[in-house]
């Protein structure tokens, strides 16, 4: 059963969540104050459109069909990492895998430089006057080294300058010093992709039949999530003028994704972010506004799911329905974390993409505290779907219109949920009405 939302004629400032007499419903974020307007009559619009004509997969394609997918290694940048199984059936990660050795593994997980970054190590360089590191330097040396390694990092080199606009007689003019030297770049930079192996479910005939996170098992999922939360301090401890790591999920072309290949993506950049701001200036100000976030849930029949390390909520002032994952450690930063608590966090976000399917465009982000920040942050990722388009109105008065409130939205995962974990295709959560969240859900302190 569902609890109502707070009635009443007017909002309340004050309360975050506030349905009027005609059924809209007002809301703002307590964490950023984003103001978001459902309107009755909109959130029975389907939250997926079903493709055009299905395109059967070429079996000779099905490990190639983007750029990302295992028969195509050599169109990223050279690898970072790799999460393989070993015959004896353990994991293990390997490290600057050679060119000569991408086919010798079978990669479940891969982490590889982002071809078009955001900050470029040219960025790093001009704007904070840094170098390389000499561990960068000296895997590019190795890979460089080798004439397949050399081959592969040059040809990588080649399309990221033609896309850049390049000519072909520009490129042809550069002469092979000054190309070594833009390969060595792609050993030096701070944004990441950690791609999963699947393209399609495994048996899938038709190319539409995507492998999103909630396909994956939770405890592929698992292993997945742990590998991304152990690189982020890497990524820190490369970039030294690096205020943040911010790490996200885009999943379809709607919610910003180039390649509909399941991956997340890792940026080093040189500022918190306004919405980070936002948010610790408000928890400043307010140090229990997080715990009141999550008994507001509680009180209005908003929590969704929950297990020992996490508890979701359906989100209150997104512009987009939006599930939020809170860790309950006493930890901050992902990779603080015990393996039983990501695992645990795993679990709670891998059931929430499960119940969203595949064919909903998303966007998964995360947000921790900085290593240059001592304010009390949980580790918190935020599932939006991107089931609705901004416009005029949105611009010009700053009102969101979301198709679909937080109840609604919380009543869609539960029942789904409900259904998954009967099926046993998510972890054992406890799930709506068998949530129990209080003042010491969230155990994070200063």
């Amino acid at each position: 059963m569902t609890a109502g939302i707070r009635a009443g004629p007017v909002p309340d400032p004050q309360e975050p969540l506030v349905r009027l007499p005609d059924g809209t419903v007002k809301q703002v974020s307590p964490l950023t104050g984003t103001v978001v307007w459902t309107v009755p009559g909109r959130a029975g619009r389907p939250f997926s459109t079903p493709s055009g004509e299905r395109r059967a997969i070429d079996p000779d394609r099905r490990d190639a069909l983007c750029a990302f997918c295992p028969a195509r290694y050599l169109e990223t940048p050279p690898e970072k990492a790799r999460l393989v199984r070993l015959p004896d059936g353990r994991w293990e990660t390997l490290r600057d895998v050679q060119a000569r050795d991408l086919d010798a593994t079978v990669a479940d997980v891969r982490r590889v430089p982002n071809l078009f970054e955001i900050l470029s190590v040219g960025y790093w360089r001009a704007n904070h006057h840094h170098e390389a590191p000499v561990e960068a330097c000296e895997r590019a040396a190795r890979y460089l080294a080798d004439p397949a390694g050399r081959a592969h990092a040059l040809a990588v080199v080649e399309r990221r300058l033609r896309a850049g606009g390049m000519s072909d007689a520009r490129w042809a003019a550069i002469g092979q010093d000054a190309r070594l030297a833009h390969a060595a770049d792609l050993f030096a930079g701070t944004h990441d992709v950690v791609v999963a192996r699947r393209h399609v479910v495994d048996g899938a005939r038709y190319e539409d039949e995507l492998a999103g996170a909630g396909t994956l098992t939770p405890d592929e999922h698992a292993r997945y999530l742990a590998f991304t939360v152990d690189a982020m301090p890497s990524l820190y401890s490369a970039q030294p003028h690096a205020r943040y790591v911010a790490a996200f999920q885009n999943w379809l072309r709607p919610a910003g994704a180039s390649f509909d290949h399941l991956h997340k993506q890792l940026v080093a950049i040189d500022e918190h972010g306004p919405r980070l701001e936002e948010v610790l200036a408000r928890t400043r100000r307010d140090p229990g506004l997080l715990g009141r976030v999550l008994a507001h849930a509680q009180a209005h029949g908003l929590v969704v799911a929950q297990d020992e390390h996490a508890v979701a909520v359906a989100g209150v002032g997104h512009r987009y329905p939006s599930l939020e994952v809170y860790s309950t450690s006493t930890h901050h930063r992902p990779w603080e974390h015990t393996p039983a608590e990501v695992r645990g966090f795993s679990d709670v976000l891998h059931a929430l993409h499960a119940a969203t399917g595949p064919a909903v465009p998303t966007n998964e982000e995360w947000h921790h505290r900085p290593v240059n920040v001592d304010d009390p942050l949980p580790w918190h990722v935020v599932l939006k779907w991107r089931v609705s388009t901004l416009a005029g109105f949105e611009g010009s008065t700053k009102i969101n219109v979301n198709t679909l409130d937080p109840v609604g939205l919380r009543d869609r995962v539960v029942a789904e949920l409900l259904r998954l974990r009967e099926a046993g295709l998510v972890a054992p959560l406890r799930v709506g009405d068998e949530c129990a969240v209080g003042p010491g859900t969230l155990r994070y302190r200063g």
